[in-house]
């Protein structure tokens, strides 16, 4: 028995703090194929279920263009089971108005349900201010059965914390379970719960901005001869990457330029890439983060420019130095100005001194 664990799609994001409203635009649209290649690629395998760990939608406003997204793979997909258990980001406004739900979805509440799909259970429950006390206490599941047990939120090794969707791992210990599928978390995680099972965070199907680095996808399980064995498999249609690119000791644009290229060659031309700029660099140095973005922007799909290199001024150098760019040094160097303050006015002061714009 094959199945599918993923979380945190967050289809209908507007990603316009990160992106271009263009931009933004397409990547709504390719977030929401990513969902369907991903059941498609399901059916292709014979994976029988597919476990949606809360967080398949961004807001309590959904597009009608999203919601049916989501009931047309299930409904076009008859042979796979879907699990849907909401997140804190999920309101159910995409079945509020179903008269009947399809035959293979099943969802869940505040209070555990539980599924039976051939030599599996699968129990979930939301984690809300609606979640009753003492919940995992409640929670009783057979030993002599596989059991698959879904949440959302983050999981700690002690306590709760102030979050509503917040657990603790040592309350689901020596429960029979024998994998954990969690939503919250956007990156692959994995850890033992007890002797007998495991905990996974399948993270988010595609990054929606450079807070979502990394290879991104689902978790294929397969149920064979009473185990579950698991992999990762990455299935963005786009990555998003942070790159540091050292520039110590480089002068002029063209310069910069050839670094950060022969730093990005690894990145394919369709993924989104943001550049941190490192290093020491001399007051002298023609450096234009925003001229490096533009250039970025004819060859990968988006790009932007973190500025974090040091200026390459110290004391002792200036310390003899009779002449005015010497005087001006040192008196920037000894103000009460902040660091970042420092930089900025040696920077624009040296090279006004050099007859620069």
């Amino acid at each position: 028995m094959k199945l599918i664990h993923c979380a945190d799609l967050h289809l209908d994001a507007r990603m316009e703090a990160s992106l271009p409203r263009e931009k933004a635009r397409e990547r709504r649209q390719e977030v929401m194929r990513t969902f369907t290649r991903m059941v498609e690629t399901a059916e292709d395998q014979g994976v029988e279920a597919i476990l949606m760990c809360g967080d398949l939608f961004d807001a309590k406003t959904i597009s009608a263009r999203a919601g049916n997204c989501v009931l047309d793979a299930v409904k076009n997909h008859p042979g796979i089971f879907f699990y849907y258990l909401q997140g804190n980001h999920d309101q159910n406004s995409f079945l509020a108005d179903l008269q009947v739900l399809p035959g293979n979805l099943r969802i869940f509440g505040p209070g555990w349900s539980v599924y039976q799909q051939g030599e599996l259970c699968i129990a979930g429950a939301e984690l809300s201010e609606k979640t009753p006390d003492g919940i995992f206490e409640k929670l009783i599941l057979d030993p002599g059965k596989i059991n698959l047990v879904m949440l959302h939120g983050m999981a700690a090794e002690y306590g709760t914390g102030e979050q509503t969707e917040s657990f603790s791992l040592r309350a689901l210990r020596d429960k029979n379970i024998d994998y954990l599928a969690l939503g919250h978390i956007h990156s692959y995680r994995e850890g033992r719960l007890d002797d007998r099972g495991i905990w996974c965070y399948s993270g988010c199907l595609e990054g929606r901005g450079f807070d979502e680095c990394g290879e991104k996808g689902y978790v294929l399980l397969e149920i064979k001869d009473r185990r579950i064995s698991r992999k990762f498999v990455p299935f963005a249609f786009r990555r998003c990457w942070e790159i540091p690119v050292d520039i110590t000791g480089l002068l002029t644009q063209e310069e910069i330029r050839k670094k950060t290229q022969e730093t990005l060659s690894p990145v394919p031309e369709k993924d989104m890439v943001k550049v941190i700029l490192t290093g020491e660099v001399s007051p002298e140095a023609e450096k234009d983060s925003s001229w490096l973005e533009k250039w970025l922007e004819d060859s990968w799909y988006f790009a932007k420019v973190q500025d974090r290199t040091s200026l390459a001024v110290h004391p002792e150098d200036y310390r003899y130095d009779v002449s005015l760019k010497g005087e001006f040094v040192r008196m920037v160097l000894a103000s009460s100005m902040e660091q970042e303050e420092k930089e900025q006015v040696l920077r624009m002061g040296i090279r006004a001194l050099a007859g620069e714009d």
